[in-house]
């Protein structure tokens, strides 16, 4: 997860305390393999059994996005923004940064990422 002492780790502490209220939060981060994040993206539910009406992603070549200030000082004033109550975060990286149907075509695998072919994103196991 993010280095202590990061914009993120305030909201690992926020998403520890559980269910708050609505608007929710949600994040996801993503990356060619699961040690480093390139892409974080951060949605808002508004209501309960609703979806994200709101989206937001960030990106770097450069740095594994947990630990970048400038993209964890962005979401903490997305996130503020929308007055969000509960904040809900994965805690490891969950799957390729591309996008399915956008990126490459739905149903097919991440000819970028073939570090998650065959592999649960939740679990980081491979799928026998």
């Amino acid at each position: 997860m993010a280095k202590r002492g990061t914009d993120l780790t305030g909201l690992q502490d926020r998403a520890r305390k559980g269910f708050r209220g609505y608007p929710v939060a949600t994040m996801a981060f993503y990356g060619s393999n699961d040690t480093r994040a390139s892409k974080v993206a951060v949605g808002i539910v508004l209501r309960e059994g609703g979806q994200a009406e709101e989206l937001a992603r960030w990106y770097s070549d450069e740095t594994d996005v947990r630990n970048d200030p400038r993209i964890g000082r962005a979401i903490v004033q997305f996130i503020g923004a929308h007055d969000v109550k509960t904040v809900v975060m994965t805690d490891r990286v969950i799957g390729c940064p591309h996008e399915e149907g956008i990126d490459y075509p739905e149903g097919a695998t991440c000819p970028k990422c073939p570090f998650w072919a065959n592999r649960d994103r939740w679990t980081g196991e491979p799928i026998a």
